[in-house]
């Protein structure tokens, strides 16, 4: 049966093939554990459950909500961010609600993309960066994900070899899936680049909240000027435990934001009003539940360092995030990133993310999500040591180990 133009668009989806085998095991009573989806495990902090209970017992909230976000929840984020960031947003032209990031930067591509448009986009990256716009009609051309002088010398030739110019370059720092880091001078660069080349600046600021250091990750909209062509995306996702809520937002550049909430106004009426009520409430109450997480995933990133480096897996410690980005032993690394996670899941009952299904310059690494809690992630690394230990013996026929590509 022929696809559809857009789905044609679209290449298999490489997590797909993990999640069956992963399935298929558990149906045969194989104990998964499943560190391959970035799906916080942690329970939703009590006061805004609380708050949701509350709200949904008002008639009143069950009717049609707005589109944009309610006025109380837009006013919370720009409070947010003058807090957090020492950034001034008015609620009314500057900060838009989505239904969690992913459709807020799916709907931002429909917003602004003419067919044939060029987007910058990192590689490795969060797939709805690059896939929201070719579905969009845009023309993705790839920069690194790293934020280095490399990253610049790919900004330079862009401009220089596209036709036409690129639209807008996406960030996303911290990184899903490398977990690379941003400064304040990196995000300064950029913004004079953008400015300079009247270029659009779409940041992805989902981890803003899950860092282990002592320096809290900065938004782009910092940097002064930023306001002029950049736009960012936030979520509850993980810095509340609010995944299945799908609540995030979209503030910045009024140009960016109208054009999403004005595609919006036509897709949908926004979250139901007792879960932006609750977001509301999580917004401008206490941050101790967010210190409190911020620390679990800390100690299940020490965890994870420890166990699969006690297995014989060397993995380099992310500064934030809630993933570990996982260099695939040398061994192994001729199978490639999803055969990797396949052996991995059949033979250690482990499932993590193949790379590839971030981009082709992450097939030599596996994304692992701090997602389980310690006993687990202790499991995990015993599982992994009795396969590592084990591979020369029963894998002789699978690959030829000790070689490399």
């Amino acid at each position: 049966m022929e696809e559809f133009h857009k789905t044609r668009r679209l290449p298999p989806y490489v997590f797909e093939e993990v999640n069956r085998l992963k399935a298929k095991a558990r149906a045969e009573g194989a104990d998964i554990i499943d560190l391959g989806m970035g799906n916080p495990d942690l329970p939703t902090p009590k006061h805004i459950v609380e708050k949701l209970t509350e709200a949904v017992q008002d008639p009143r909230t069950h009717r049609y909500s707005a589109s944009k976000g309610i006025h109380g929840l837009r006013k919370a984020q720009a409070s947010y961010y003058g807090r957090r960031f020492g950034v001034k947003l008015n609620p009314d032209t500057q900060v838009v609600a989505t239904l969690g990031s992913k459709e807020g930067f799916a709907n931002m591509a429909q917003a602004i993309t003419a067919p044939g448009d060029v987007v910058l986009s990192p590689n490795p990256s969060y797939p709805i960066h690059t896939f929201g716009f070719l579905m969009a009609g845009a023309a993705i051309r790839s920069i690194p994900a790293e934020p280095g002088p490399e990253f610049f010398h790919a900004l330079e030739r862009a401009v220089i070899h596209s036709v036409p110019k690129p639209l807008a370059v996406i960030l996303c720092y911290p990184a899903n899936p490398t977990a690379y880091c941003a400064d304040i001078e990196f995000y300064r660069d950029v913004v004079a680049f953008a400015r300079k080349h009247e270029i659009f600046i779409l940041s992805d600021l989902a981890y803003s909240e899950i860092y282990f250091g002592e320096t809290p990750p900065p938004s782009v909209l910092q940097v002064p000027g930023a306001m002029d062509v950049a736009a960012e995306f936030t979520s509850l996702s993980k810095t509340f435990s609010m995944p299945g809520w799908r609540m995030g937002f979209a503030v910045g550049n009024e140009r960016l934001i109208s054009a999403l909430a004005r595609v919006k106004s036509y897709l949908d009426y926004g979250a139901f009003t007792p879960i932006q009520v609750a977001a509301t409430a999580a917004l401008n109450g206490p941050d101790d539940c967010i210190v409190e997480t911020r620390a679990i995933y800390k100690k299940r990133r020490d965890v994870v360092v420890d166990a699969f480096g006690r297995a014989g897996w060397d993995i380099p410690a992310p500064e934030a995030s809630m993933f570990a980005w996982a260099p695939i032993p040398e061994k192994f690394k001729s199978l490639g990133s999803l055969e990797f996670s396949k052996l991995l899941l059949e033979k250690a009952e482990v499932a993590v993310a193949p790379g590839l299904g971030f981009g082709e310059y992450g097939d030599d690494f596996v994304r692992i999500g701090l997602v389980e809690n310690e006993q687990r992630l202790r499991q995990a690394g015993r599982n992994i040591r009795r396969f590592l230990d084990g591979a020369d013996e029963t894998l002789h026929n699978v690959i030829p180990l000790g070689s490399s590509r």
